[in-house]
């Protein structure tokens, strides 16, 4: 690495330990220089991992970094160029600017979002009641999380950025912060499609009254202001908010990409667009199903019900909608280390989810499988009995929380 990249590498894990810091949970010696090791052990693993390059940087990336910068860089956005929605195209035109190998760059940023994940999800610990102790381990054990690692510093995919924002999002509007909540669920949605499903949870979040109907008007809103740069600078206006219809083009035929979805106990089947339609009629059901116990149980729905919801539906949309990848279940990831560590029901899960996730990760790094992917199937269809049994308890009377006693009114 050269000099450059290290100096990035070493802000970001100052702002590791910043947010830390602010957030009052480095008072004590132990903590501070418990943290302190644990940020350099986990930022000299990422540095560790930044010079492998898979075969998405060689034939994707890389590429089109090489034509911003072969094509003016900003004014080039213009372009048709990749499948990746219009901001993270903004960060890699950026990159075409810099003598920083670009490699490191796009890896870099995707690691500066593994921080503010890391830091979305001991935030939203704190809300289950949680003391210091337990946020400052779920911090680390996100960051040290072993997809987290693979998919940024290794793969270099930006699967946490997408992910951070909806986590913050969700933290924002159980806190009452509708207008950020919103905004960030936007951003989380302008990075990746796949940001789809977490976001029924901004649905929940109107049931338990955190945000008014109006909220919803204002995603829309912040939709355009975040490609209006790019359409300033030539790119068609509606090439920006078709970009999405346009990539499902892309997905590919397949109905499984080394997902633990309910296709892996059927990869000896033929494609067949049925078997495809099916899959997105049982996904639908389920959203809609999960919806309306949520919207009955309504008045009981407190933070841990909400993860526990949240958790819903990062592992059962894309478990049964078809063309789903590896990498598609990261949401999941996350969301079931915070709930286990506020649940203690729910701690399989994250092992669970983990073993799910890295089958997919194994046969696509290596080329070749470790186990099928279908144990990973079984495994997450585990998880959602947890998460849904979680759900159960919150939502029954015993397991109303206080702040709940105040709540606003239910819509």
């Amino acid at each position: 690495m050269d000099l450059g990249t290290c100096v990035l590498l070493g802000l970001e894990a100052a702002f590791a330990l910043r947010l830390l810091w602010r957030s009052r949970l480095l008072e004590s010696k132990t903590a501070l220089w418990l943290s302190v090791a644990l940020t350099a052990g986990a930022f000299l693993l990422r540095a560790y991992c930044l010079p492998y390059e898979t075969l998405d940087y060689k034939d994707f990336l890389k590429q089109w970094v090489a034509f911003y910068r072969e094509n003016l860089g900003f004014k080039s956005l213009s372009y048709p160029l990749g499948n990746y929605n219009i901001p993270y195209l903004y960060f890699l035109a950026f990159f075409s600017y810099l003598p920083i190998n670009d490699l490191y760059l796009i890896k870099l940023l995707s690691i500066f979002f593994d921080v503010v994940l890391a830091f979305a999800s001991m935030k939203l610990l704190s809300l289950c009641g949680k003391g210091k102790g337990m946020q400052l381990a779920c911090f680390f054990t996100v960051l040290f999380l072993p997809t987290v690692v693979l998919n940024s510093s290794l793969w270099g995919q930006c699967d946490s950025i997408y992910v951070a924002f909806a986590l913050l999002g969700l933290w924002l509007g159980l806190t009452d912060r509708p207008i950020l909540s919103v905004l960030c669920f936007t951003l989380s949605f302008g990075f990746k499609l796949q940001a789809v499903f977490l976001m029924p949870i901004m649905a929940v979040l109107w049931f338990r009254g955190n945000y008014k109907l109006w909220h919803f008007a204002l995603f829309p809103v912040f939709y355009v202001l975040l490609v209006l740069p790019a359409v300033l600078l030539g790119k068609p206006f509606m090439d920006t908010i078709t970009l999405y219809a346009s990539q499902t083009g892309s997905i590919g035929s397949g109905l499984n990409y080394n997902s633990p979805s309910v296709y892996a106990f059927f990869w000896r089947s033929p494609e067949t667009q049925e078997a495809a339609n099916l899959g997105i009629v049982a996904a639908f059901t389920y959203m809609t199903a999960l919806l309306l116990f949520c919207f009955f149980r309504r008045k009981r729905l407190n933070e841990r019900a909400v993860l526990a919801a949240a958790l819903l539906f990062a592992v059962g949309i894309p478990f049964f909608l078809p063309h789903m990848h590896e990498r598609y279940f990261f949401a999941a990831d996350i969301l079931s280390v915070v709930l286990g560590s506020a649940c203690i029901l729910c701690i399989p899960a994250a092992a669970l989810t983990q073993f799910a996730s890295l089958l997919g990760y194994y046969a696509y790094l290596n080329m070749r499988y470790l186990l099928y992917v279908d144990h990973g199937a079984r495994a997450l269809i585990v998880v959602m009995v947890l998460a849904f049994i979680q759900l159960l308890y919150e939502t029954a009377d015993h397991g109303i929380s206080e702040n709940l006693s105040n709540s606003k009114k239910q819509p």
